[in-house]
């Protein structure tokens, strides 16, 4: 099978950017045949990261659905998807199947760093020994999505996202710590989307 981005075309001789254990090729063949999906893709995604590591996102796609700029090759029976921005963060990494007492689903082994950035580190250190355990006494939680010429941008998420007092807590609380602690900083942005939370206090206009 050959690989395909929108600007670029290469062999299956290659290797391609995330390998499958044989036990996850098995798997992921078997749930794609019971549910009658043969022709369908597997995408594989980065969904979010805290100092722990990365946090994935495997599914069943129907192969139309690709975007132009998607990663497609073949998985060993089946055609993987990969968006262009997880790519750079999966390289290298190998999905296995692993069944043990917290339960059976697909696991990634991943040589990659979390964040490259030291300076995305250091605030990554911040949310997760100062802030985080303070928000999540509320069930909120404050994810890193990136930090760029020096701003910050996060994701606010369980009771935090669609708060009235999300703006008060980032400006007051979140952005003040860390500009504090890493001068480097001039700004940290909400990229949440808040009207989507269970208390959205921002309605779009109809």
């Amino acid at each position: 099978m050959t690989t395909r981005t929108a600007d670029t075309e290469t062999t299956e001789s290659q290797t391609p950017p995330v390998a499958f254990t044989d036990v996850a090729r098995e798997k992921i063949r078997s749930f794609m045949s019971s549910q009658g999906k043969e022709n369908a893709a597997l995408r594989v995604a980065i969904q979010g990261r805290s100092s722990s590591g990365f946090r994935y996102a495997i599914g069943i796609t129907n192969p139309d659905d690709r975007d132009e700029k998607d990663i497609e090759f073949d998985g060993g029976g089946f055609s993987v998807l990969i968006d262009t921005v997880s790519l750079e963060n999966l390289r290298g990494a190998t999905v296995d199947y692993t069944d043990g007492p917290q339960g059976a689903g697909m696991s990634i082994e991943n040589p990659n760093p979390v964040w490259r950035d030291p300076l995305a580190l250091e605030v990554q250190k911040i949310l997760d020994e100062q802030i985080n355990p303070g928000v999540a006494s509320h069930g909120g939680v404050v994810e890193l999505l990136d930090v760029k010429d020096g701003v910050v941008y996060v994701q606010l998420g369980g009771g935090c996202q669609g708060c009235g007092m999300a703006d008060v807590t980032l400006k007051q609380g979140i952005e003040v710590m860390i500009k504090e602690a890493l001068p480097a900083v001039t700004a940290v942005i909400d990229s949440t989307d808040h009207a989507s939370g269970s208390n959205p206090f921002y309605q779009p206009s109809k």
